[in-house]
């Protein structure tokens, strides 16, 4: 079915609404969601979603928003698919009083943001914009993100439900909707009702450059090093004192650079320390430790053993403690045993007029979780790039073409039964 001239797209006006609603998540909170005010765009979704005529949408108590789209084929025992976005933004940059801005038939230039000068989206740091000639591109206006990661999913998951209920033509089995809080911290299905929900497979729309779909994440770990030092008042701390703080700086200091972010690259793993803090007694630095291959995860987590062995030899009378503790792993080893569910999602991405291309993604999603949680969930395209910056775009013509791919993976598992 020809899509393309019978769709009147909303998903660009949809986007730039959400993109104004703060929905910045908080790792330092303890709560569910971690920040309230993300169900302030779960609670403008159901109303959405109830107008569109999906009368079962609802927010729970966690801040998750689900929501169905009954059948339409006359076909029985049609697989239940799912479609899932995560509503949060970065806490890496600045996301409130977000404005954005749209730059219509852009030619290849570089982009001056007004609001800030010194921030310039230039076409020599971001390649991809190479291929938007012609295009509509959305950036912010440059003191904050811009939100495409991930309200560019949510706009085109929001899109395609009011297609799939003002052209019954597309054929399809019954489909559910799930916007998750918290996903930029690691929380997005920590309380996903996977039996409310039903379904046999998902796809998060939360990818970068179209075409793309990922059936590979990396795998995770997180880590916890608490150095123990000894404290004295600094007036009287010769030979005794031994800060804790200035044994972590030195740790962090003789980590292999190979091992870093900065230098790795497609199949290669890193450790990241991402945050230390601590006084001359105790201090702690968290990592974050990422390999596509399990097995490295545990040699990894043996280097910053290692590192921090060394110095603290070095360093009479301290000691230290390192806490692994999962996060979630490559999604790849459940995909594999349910190949028609990628094998739809590329095809789905063909018949939109893309070229399909099967990726890797240095990072993980949702749909990570969730593939281990019994519900396997690829990753397909949203069009986000440069996301956690100030320097985030999109652009409006793939997320239209992510909208087309949604209703064709729809009609393919009907054609499929």
């Amino acid at each position: 079915m020809e899509l393309n001239s019978t769709l009147n797209f909303t998903v660009a006006q949809r986007f730039l609404h959400y993109v104004t609603i703060d929905t910045q998540s908080d790792p330092a909170s303890d709560s569910v969601p971690s920040t309230e005010k993300q169900k302030n765009l779960g609670i403008v979704l159901v109303n959405e979603l109830i107008a569109i005529g999906l009368h079962d949408a609802h927010i729970d108590e966690y801040g998750y928003v689900y929501a169905t789209i009954p059948a339409n084929s006359e076909k029985a025992d049609i697989p239940v698919i799912c479609f899932c976005s995560h509503m949060d933004t970065a806490p890496d940059c600045s996301g409130s009083n977000v404005k954005p801005i749209v730059h219509q038939n852009y030619q290849g230039e570089d982009i001056v943001l007004p609001d800030d000068p010194s921030q310039v989206i230039r076409l020599a740091d971001h390649p991809q914009l190479g291929s938007q000639i012609g295009n509509d591109l959305i950036t912010t206006s440059g003191k904050t993100l811009l939100g495409a990661d991930n309200k560019a999913g949510v706009a085109e998951i929001m899109d395609a439900c009011y297609q799939l209920v003002n052209h019954p033509e597309i054929k399809h089995g019954t489909i559910r909707i799930l916007f998750t809080p918290d996903e930029e911290i690691g929380r997005g299905v920590d309380h996903a009702d996977i039996r409310k929900l039903g379904a046999y497979a998902a796809y998060t729309m939360d990818g970068e450059s179209a075409g793309n779909l990922e059936n590979e994440t990396f795998s995770a770990d997180g880590a916890k090093l608490t150095i123990n030092g000894i404290s004295s008042h600094p007036g009287f701390a010769k030979g005794k004192m031994q800060s804790a703080i200035k044994i972590a700086a030195e740790i962090i200091a003789e980590l292999p650079h190979s091992l870093s972010p900065e230098h790795t690259e497609g199949k290669q793993g890193f450790v990241h320390p991402v945050s230390i803090k601590g006084q001359v007694e105790q201090a702690e630095i968290d990592f974050i430790i990422r390999d596509f291959d399990d097995e490295r995860l545990i040699q990894h987590a043996e280097v910053i053993r290692e590192t921090a062995n060394g110095v603290i030899a070095r360093f009479p009378g301290t000691s230290f403690t390192l806490d692994i503790k999962p996060q979630y792993r490559n999604m790849k080893k459940v995909l594999d045993k349910h190949p028609e569910i990628v094998a739809y999602g590329l095809q789905a991405i063909e018949r939109a007029g893309l070229d399909a291309r099967l990726c890797s993604i240095r990072g993980g999603t949702d749909g990570s979780r969730l593939s281990f949680m019994g519900l396997p969930c690829p990753n397909i395209f949203a069009g986000e790039h440069a996301f956690h910056s100030k320097h985030e775009w999109v652009s409006i013509q793939d997320m239209q073409k992510a909208v087309e791919t949604i209703l064709h993976l729809c009609m393919i598992w009907e054609e499929a039964t």
